[in-house]
């Protein structure tokens, strides 16, 4: 158990949070949330020790191990796979090396001995003769092949480091598990590895994420950050979203109950209160009146921005026809021979790991990249809108939100292009930002608003995701599933998938798996586990070969 008592905590004059008090306890996920800026990683470093509160403090069950996922992915640089897993537990990890010291001295003395035996019995007892084989377990679980095991960290990419980065985290059975964006950089293997491990995890998990869907899998409570207190909900994401709103309309529903009582009774005491045989009436109800009191309702901190994507004309039956396209990108055939036709009611969600493929076909599809090979014809009736997955470019200029915004607009009224803004949260003086300054979320949001001024009737986005919080995530997810035109888009969300997409499409070495099904269908189809078994044997046998 794991507990903060009375933590605040200030940054100039700001409190991030105030007197919060809540308790973390055994066998429960707990899912950290609130809006950017919230403080979720923060509260977690509070909970590690990382970050010392202004008043208040950490209550730990004496005697039980808390672990969290470190950040740092140079921080292991100079140390060995294996190594790093196992430091997630500093005492073994500390026994193990000073019992390789004893027993390299070449001058072995009778104190070595009585402390040699002294740490093979602490040893025994944490399960240390099975370190290797659970930290290979935790690592292969990952997606970490054991010819990695061995080798330094330094010589592993990115991905790889985060994966051994967790299993770090996950290796040694803690009692309590701090997990910050455990899902970033994850492929679907692992994240649904990952899933299964939380879900059979018997001890106090609190856990940071963007991911909705991996909160809803994962998840028995949501800890919600908001005007720096934290409420506790039972139950996981999509449970806490619908009670919370459910409370909120609730509280209105009595106000409104107790505004109309209010209203009866001084009608009541005007008309009658100079009336002598109805004074005691009146009286009366003064005194009910008295004793009313309207709930405080205090909106959420929570910005939700407005997504609706408004065609400025119906789509025909002809939408788009792919014929025998093919690329090459720095040596590498990443689109062969991909063909495929579009209808009017689809929105196709183009999945799995081979990024490169998929942001290649749809700079293809916008015009921005001619194919080596093949051709695409668009129908008569549709006008597409781009959302690139790398946006670098459009956003190095000097002009302001407005100005950026304008030459998309079929009005030349600031005024319009100001009301798409306001819906995107960019009120006031936020439009005259320039937008070299802007942060990623914020340029996800300019994009998303100069799509919806487009009037688009086929949008293509590739990762519009990314750098949005999950209010804008649940904006953009629930604007594409009202959209009445075509959708192409690609997403690491999963329920932003799921919900959305009625296709999945899937570039597997260049060419095209196309299925009319839903994403959870797709994932549990022959068609994928064939497509995991071959990949598969693909890895085995360059191992073979090397």
């Amino acid at each position: 158990m794991i507990q903060a008592n009375n933590i605040t905590l200030r940054l100039g004059k700001r409190a991030l949070f105030e007197d919060v008090n809540i308790k973390f306890t055994e066998g429960n996920c707990y899912g950290l949330i609130g809006a950017n800026g919230a403080g979720k990683s923060t509260f977690l470093k509070i909970l590690n020790g990382q970050i010392e509160p202004t008043n208040g403090d950490i209550f730990i069950t004496p005697g039980q191990r808390l672990s969290f996922l470190q950040q740092d992915h140079f921080k292991y640089d100079e140390y060995q796979v294996l190594d790093t897993v196992i430091m997630g537990n500093k005492r073994l990890y500390e026994i193990m090396k000073e019992k390789e010291e004893i027993y390299a001295k070449e001058d072995f003395t009778e104190e070595d001995g009585i402390r040699a035996s002294e740490l093979e019995g602490e040893f025994a007892s944490m399960d240390g003769w099975e370190a290797e084989a659970n930290a290979a377990t935790l690592l292969n679980g990952l997606g970490i092949d054991t010819e990695l095991h061995y080798k330094k960290m330094s010589e592993l990419s990115g991905g790889e480091k985060v994966k051994v980065l967790l299993a770090q985290a996950l290796f040694g059975d803690p009692d309590i598990l701090l997990l910050d964006e455990p899902t970033n950089h994850l492929d679907l293997d692992a994240i649904r590895w990952l899933e299964e491990f939380l879900i059979n995890f018997e001890n106090t998990v609190i856990v940071v994420s963007h991911d909705r869907y991996f909160l809803n899998k994962v998840c028995t409570h949501i800890a919600d950050i908001d005007y720096s207190k934290i409420q506790l909900y039972a139950g996981n994401y999509d449970f806490w979203y619908e009670s919370s709103q459910l409370m909120v309309k609730q509280m209105k529903d009595a106000n409104k109950k107790k505004e109309e009582k209010i209203k009866e009774l001084q009608e009541f005491i005007q008309r009658f209160s100079a009336n002598a045989s109805k004074s005691k009436q009146a009286t009366s109800r003064k005194r009910a009146l008295e004793k009313i009191e309207l709930d405080d309702i205090r909106p959420s901190s929570r910005k939700y921005p407005y997504i609706d994507f408004r065609p400025s004309r119906e789509i025909g039956n002809e939408v788009l026809t792919v014929e025998g396209i093919s690329k090459t990108i720095d040596g590498v055939k990443v689109l062969d021979n991909i063909s495929f036709i579009v209808g009017h009611d689809d929105k196709i969600a183009f999945v799995g790991p081979d990024t490169i493929a998929t942001t290649t076909l749809f700079q293809i599809l916008a015009g921005e990249l001619e194919p080596d090979e093949g051709t695409y014809k668009w129908g008569i009736t549709t006008n597409v809108s781009y959302f690139p997955k790398d946006n670098t470019k459009l956003f190095a200029g000097e002009e302001t939100i407005t100005d950026f915004l304008m030459p998309f607009s079929p009005e030349k009224d600031v005024t319009y292009v100001r009301g798409f803004m306001g819906r995107m949260l960019f009120a006031g003086e936020e439009g005259s930002k320039k937008v070299n300054v802007l942060s990623g979320g914020e340029r996800v949001r300019v994009m998303l608003s100069k799509m919806m001024i487009a009037g688009a009737n086929v949008l293509i986005l590739d990762e519009p995701t990314n750098h949005l919080d999950m209010e804008s995530i649940t904006s953009l997810n629930n604007g594409l599933i009202k959209f009445p035109g075509v959708a192409l888009f690609t997403s690491q969300d999963h329920q932003f998938v799921q919900t959305t997409a009625n296709r999945i499409m899937e570039i597997v070495n260049g060419g095209l798996i196309d299925k009319i099904t839903t994403y959870d269908e797709y994932l549990d189809s022959d068609e994928m586990a064939r497509k995991r078994q071959v990949m598969k044997i693909n890895v085995e046998e360059d191992v073979i070969e090397e």
